[in-house]
């Protein structure tokens, strides 16, 4: 398995990434919360990792700390989450918002996440309790740098984005239509949509 990779930040396009480790670009997907932190590319970065296996492919996910990485390990154990609903989760809430609606049985805040209906919900509440010592700790810094990579424009990256992680085209629409004009960034356009999602 591969579980860390450092090396030189190639390309971005949330929710994809590709790092070129001595030569070998490696594709990762990765959640908001990680690439809010992304330094510019070409930059060196250094990312935790976890390696799904399925039959017709070989998914690599990055995360910028050990805690997201843990998490994203206990979620993918629940019945019913796999590994997109887990990003989706990364996405929308970081680790110490998650641990709060688990330990407050805030059901609804998780229903907003794309994927997540209340059944599964509830058993995310349920399932994780005593899950969530394994992503023990406080909560890590984010990488440095922020500077985003813009081939398309900041909205068209920011909509193919969380189009990816599962919000419909329609509903993505208008929620960067109430994003704050003073959001120019693609990383700034998909926090306050997932914030006005999540609102």
């Amino acid at each position: 398995m591969i579980g860390h990779l450092r090396g030189r930040l190639a390309a971005r396009h949330p929710p994809q990434l590709v790092v070129d480790v001595g030569g070998v670009g490696y594709e990762l997907e990765a959640p908001m919360s990680t690439f809010y932190g992304l330094p510019a590319v070409g930059a060196e970065v250094s990312l935790h990792t976890h390696l799904v296996v399925r039959e017709d492919a070989h998914v690599l996910f990055g995360f910028g700390t050990q805690r997201e990485r843990a998490l994203f390990r206990e979620l993918i154990k629940v019945s019913g989450v796999g590994p997109r609903i887990a990003l989706a989760i990364l996405s929308g809430v970081n680790v110490d918002e998650f641990q709060r609606c688990v330990e407050t049985e805030d059901v609804a805040s998780l229903v907003r996440v794309p994927g997540i209906g209340r059944k599964t919900a509830e058993r995310l509440v349920i399932e994780m309790r005593d899950r969530l010592k394994a992503t023990g700790g406080t909560t890590s810094g984010a990488l440095p740098g922020t500077s985003p990579d813009s081939a398309a424009t900041p909205q068209a990256e920011a909509f193919s984005a969380l189009v990816a992680l599962g919000y419909k085209p329609a509903e993505v629409t208008r929620l960067l239509q109430k994003v704050d004009p003073s959001a120019t960034s693609t990383e700034d356009l998909i926090r306050h949509a997932l914030r006005a999602a999540a609102g």
